[in-house]
């Protein structure tokens, strides 16, 4: 029986990946490295592309790339994955009950000030700053906000890393 291969555009297409993250899969080790044709294209079987699949489902989960490599890894040592997928689940149900507490937090607190403003908003342009919301609103009643934006945009810039 001929085994059925696919080439690195086919299988993107099949997958939904583009060829530059399947290329970046394999230099991570999340996909193996493929065969190659005598004028080195790419060859890809049905493993690979359950595989990717694979991938693609864990990152749309919210899995890093390394949770993800770590749980292949397993798999490639013929250990329990689901165990460790167990405790990546766990762990990103803690993440998202703090983050659902801390966005509940930004929401009153932006409520309260909103409430608070209201009645000393001016629609004169006079020459004061340029909206006194923002300008006192945040460093005197905002700093919840401040803090969880900050945090949000640190946690981002790691996980573009990941």
């Amino acid at each position: 029986m001929v085994r059925q291969t696919l080439k690195i555009g086919a299988l993107a297409k099949l997958s939904g990946a583009t060829t530059k993250t399947i290329r970046y899969y394999e230099l991570l080790g999340l996909l193996p490295k493929p065969e190659r044709t005598d004028s080195g294209y790419r060859l890809y079987d049905e493993k690979d592309v359950e595989r990717l699949s694979f991938i693609r489902k864990a990152k749309n989960l919210g899995f890093s790339l390394t949770d993800i490599g770590e749980t292949l890894s397993l798999y490639d040592s013929q250990q329990a994955p689901c165990i460790h997928v167990l405790e990546l689940l766990d762990r990103k149900i803690e993440e998202i009950d703090q983050l659902v507490g801390e966005l509940q937090n930004l929401q009153q607190e932006l409520m309260k000030l909103r409430k608070e403003s209201a009645p000393r908003v001016s629609r004169d342009a006079d020459g004061s700053p340029i909206c006194n919301i923002i300008e006192q609103g945040i460093h005197a009643k905002g700093q919840v906000a401040l803090t969880w934006l900050e945090g949000r945009q640190m946690g981002k810039a790691r996980l573009e890393r990941s």
